[in-house]
């Protein structure tokens, strides 16, 4: 079977950015494509995901590639436009390319391609999670193109390790009156600025890193001489372990409680979003795919393992089954001027190197 090529594949995925579970135009692509190799393939899995599958003669794992299919939204001179910002038509060229190198190589096992909406609306892995399309998966590997500030063009790297990451928003509730008279009320915006000074003096584990920084105050009466009686504070949290963040997560809202009733106010704390997992990726398959990219691109091209404060859904699989084992992976193509850039833009002469490690570490185990 002739092979794709993973450039040709990024050209044709780049000219139609699609943003998440709207991956209408990307998602008929790839599943036309599986099928043309020959795989059994399903579409429209969790709104808009496609799933292709070969089985082997003999008995072995079910081992999943996973690759994210939207683009971002951006507004610019006006304009709504979905711009491939972060290099997720990279990742599906190159899972897509490593499928064609395996539909016939894969012996034992199974082999599921998998790709998936929606992972910037952070809701695109749950969504598959909830189709069931995990529920036989014993191995999951995923990757990302890196930034230049990461990794160097042609530089692998065998883990990136994504921090937990929410929106943590607090609606404040306060009484309103007469500006002349601010003993009758209760100022919701005064509330929510103790609030964020509070917050500022949370401490979690200093061997880790973590963060937790109001974002946007929302607040105001209907008129200046009115002390207002609501108010919106919103945090960005995130931390480098699950289990720090909610630590962090538990002083949050009890310090939004705890003021707010100090000044006569109600505090409404909610994660609308939820919170997204830090990476908790398996040794050994990481480490199996340290040894494959040596294999593929020389030991000179291993880098180091990543630590990365952004989120990634991706990590809800292993979160949800925890007898998953799970890679991720990081690719350097010099991406510059940085990932969710209008601009952003890379080298593609690296993908090869990912296709290559794919297939390496998936031939390990199903081969």
């Amino acid at each position: 079977m002739t092979a794709l090529n993973v450039k040709d594949i990024f050209n044709d995925l780049h000219q139609i950015p699609e943003v998440g579970f709207q991956e209408f135009k990307t998602s008929a692509y790839l599943a036309d494509k599986l099928e043309a190799l020959g795989y059994e393939v399903t579409r429209n899995l969790g709104g808009t995901g496609v799933v292709g599958i070969v089985k082997g003669a003999e008995p072995g794992p079910v081992m999943l590639l996973r690759a994210d299919m939207d683009a971002l939204p951006f507004v610019i001179d006006g304009e709504h436009k979905a711009i491939h910002a972060c290099g997720h038509d990279a990742h599906c060229s190159m899972v897509l390319a490593a499928a064609s190198l395996l539909k016939d190589k894969v012996k034992r096992g199974t082999l599921k391609i998998l790709f998936q909406p929606a992972e910037e609306t952070l809701g695109g892995a749950l969504a598959i999670i909830d189709a069931g399309v995990l529920e036989d998966v014993d191995l999951a590997v995923g990757l990302h193109i890196r930034p230049v500030q990461d990794l160097p063009f042609g530089k692998l790297s065998p883990a990136v390790h994504h921090s937990s990451s929410t929106f943590a928003n607090i609606k404040i509730t306060g009484r309103s009156c007469h500006g002349s008279r601010p003993h009758l009320g209760v100022n919701a915006v005064e509330t929510a600025a103790a609030i964020i000074n509070a917050a500022a003096a949370i401490k979690v584990n200093p061997t880790v890193a973590w963060s937790c920084k109001a974002t946007a105050v929302k607040g105001g009466g209907s008129a200046y001489n009115i002390i207002p009686d609501s108010a919106e504070v919103t945090f960005d949290v995130r931390s480098e372990t699950n289990e720090d963040m909610t630590e962090l997560l538990d002083k949050l809202r009890r310090v939004a409680e705890n003021v707010a009733e100090a000044y006569g106010a109600k505090a409404e704390f909610n994660l609308p979003g939820g919170v997204i997992p830090a990476a908790v990726l398996d040794p050994a398959l990481t480490a199996e795919v340290a040894e494959c990219i040596k294999e593929v691109a020389g030991e000179e091209n291993l880098a180091e393992e990543l630590k990365n404060p952004g989120g990634e859904d991706f990590h809800y699989f292993a979160r949800t089954y925890p007898n998953l084992k799970s890679a991720y992976f990081g690719v350097g193509v010099a991406a510059e001027p940085g990932l969710h850039d209008p601009n952003m833009h890379f080298n593609p002469d690296g993908l090869q190197a990912g296709v290559d490690v794919l297939e390496k570490i998936t031939l390990k185990k199903l081969g």
